[in-house]
C-alpha cells in the first residue's frame, strides 16, 4: 500500500527524504485517537490526488487556524486502514470521487451523522446523504464525447442509444471494474429497473469499439484517433488537454466535442466527489467545520477552478474551458442510490459482458 502525507498549516512543514516522510505518517497519522485530541487540528484521509487541492487545505488553515494533516492513498485502502484502525483511528474526515465509495463507507459503519444548517442549505438534497452521512462538494458530469470528424451531434441524444446498432464498433468505455462504469449502469437501474438496464448493457457491449481498457482520457484518446468515434468519460479530463504544453495533447482537444445526453428527459448523469466525517473522529466539530468550508465560495471556486469540476452550489463561477462546454440539465437522482444498485449494476455488466 502506498501512502502520503502532508500537514498544511500557516507555516510550511518540509520533510527532506524518506525518513523524515515515515516520522510525520508516525507522529502525525499514527498517533493513539487520545493523543490527536487537539483543538487545532483535523486528520483527513483522502483519495483525492489533485495538486490544486493543497491550495485548499491551505486557505482553511489561513482562515480557521486548524492545521490539516493529510492522508492519501487508494480509496480501498484508506477505508481498510480506517477499518482496521477502529476506535483508536485518528481520522477525522474520510473524503473520495464517485458516491458509491462513499456508500461503500457508510455501509461498513465509517461515518458519523452530521447535521448542518450550512451543509443542508447549500449542497442539494440529490447531492448529500439523506441522513447527512457524507455530502458531495464537487460534481463531475459523465458524458458523450465524440470526435467531432465523423459524428454528427445531431444523431447523438440519450445513454439509452448508445445501446443502438448505428454505433456498432464505435462505442469506447472503461471496463466493468471500474466505479464510474459502475455508478452509471446503477443510474439506468434506478432509471428504467434492472432488466431494461440489462438489456442496454448488452447493446452497448456491442458496440465496443475495443475491450474496456484504461482510463477516462485513453477513452478520449482512442476517440480522437478514430479507433472508436464515442467516448464515455468525465467532463473534467477533457480541460487537461487544452491547457497541456504538447501540442500533441492541444490536438487531441480540438478533435473531441462534448455531448450532455438525456437532455429531454431525466438529465445528464452527476456523479461527486464528497467526504464525511469518521464516527470515532477525535476532533468532530473541527471537522463539521472542515466540511462546512468545502462549500464555501472560496471553496467551491477552488474545486470548480482549480480542477475543472463543477460546482455544488450555485452561482460559482466555472473553469472557462468547461463554461464553454455549455450549460446542461443534470439528473436530479439522489447519488446514494448509486452505491445502493452497485452490486447489482456489476452482475447485470458480467452477465452482459462488459469486460
Amino acid at each position: 500500500m502506498k501512502f502520503s502525507t502532508r500537514s498544511f498549516s500557516r507555516r510550511s512543514l518540509l520533510l527532506g527524504g524518506a525518513g523524515a516522510t515515515a516520522a510525520f505518517a508516525t507522529t502525525q497519522v499514527l498517533r493513539p485517537q487520545q493523543a490527536m485530541a487537539q483543538t487545532g487540528e483535523i486528520n483527513l484521509y483522502s483519495s483525492r490526488h489533485y495538486n490544486t487541492d493543497d491550495a485548499l487545505y491551505e486557505q482553511f488553515t489561513e482562515r480557521t487556524g486548524i492545521r490539516v494533516n493529510l492522508l492519501e492513498g487508494n480509496a480501498d485502502e484508506l477505508l481498510e486502514r480506517i477499518k482496521t484502525e477502529g476506535d483508536s483511528s485518528p481520522a477525522d474526515v474520510f473524503m473520495t470521487v464517485d458516491a458509491g465509495r462513499l456508500w461503500r463507507a457508510d455501509q461498513a459503519g465509517l461515518f458519523t451523522p452530521v447535521s448542518s444548517s450550512i451543509l443542508e442549505e447549500r449542497i442539494p438534497e440529490s447531492l448529500r446523504h439523506p441522513e447527512g452521512h457524507w455530502f458531495g462538494f464537487s460534481k463531475r458530469a459523465r458524458v458523450i464525447m465524440y470526435n467531432k470528424d465523423l459524428v454528427n451531434p445531431s444523431e447523438l441524444s440519450t445513454y439509452e442509444a448508445l445501446a443502438d446498432s448505428r454505433w456498432r464498433g464505435k462505442v469506447l468505455t472503461r471496463s466493468s471494474t471500474d466505479i464510474y462504469s459502475q455508478s452509471l449502469t446503477a443510474s439506468m437501474i434506478a432509471a428504467h429497473g434492472a432488466a431494461e438496464a440489462e438489456s442496454w448493457a448488452k447493446g452497448v457491449v456491442a458496440n465496443f469499439a475495443r475491450n474496456p481498457e484504461g482510463n477516462d482520457r485513453a477513452q478520449i484518446e482512442a476517440a480522437a484517433s478514430g479507433l472508436g468515434t464515442l467516448a464515455i468519460a468525465n467532463t473534467y479530463y477533457l480541460p487537461r488537454y487544452a491547457k497541456d504544453e504538447d501540442p500533441a495533447k492541444r490536438a487531441v482537444f480540438d478533435k473531441i466535442s462534448v455531448f450532455f445526453p438525456n437532455q429531454g428527459d431525466r438529465g445528464t448523469h452527476i456523479n461527486i466527489s464528497g467526504g464525511g466525517v469518521i464516527k470515532s473522529a477525535p476532533n468532530k466539530d473541527n471537522a463539521i467545520q472542515f466540511l462546512e468550508y468545502l462549500s464555501s465560495f472560496t471553496a467551491q471556486v477552488f474545486f470548480a477552478q482549480g480542477n475543472n469540476e463543477y460546482p455544488v452550489v450555485d452561482g460559482i463561477p466555472v473553469d472557462p474551458v468547461v463554461g464553454a462546454f455549455g450549460t446542461f440539465d443534470a439528473d436530479t437522482l439522489n447519488v446514494s442510490l448509486l452505491g445502493e444498485n452497485q452490486a447489482e449494476a456489476v452482475r447485470i455488466m458480467d452477465r452482459a459482458g462488459w469486460t
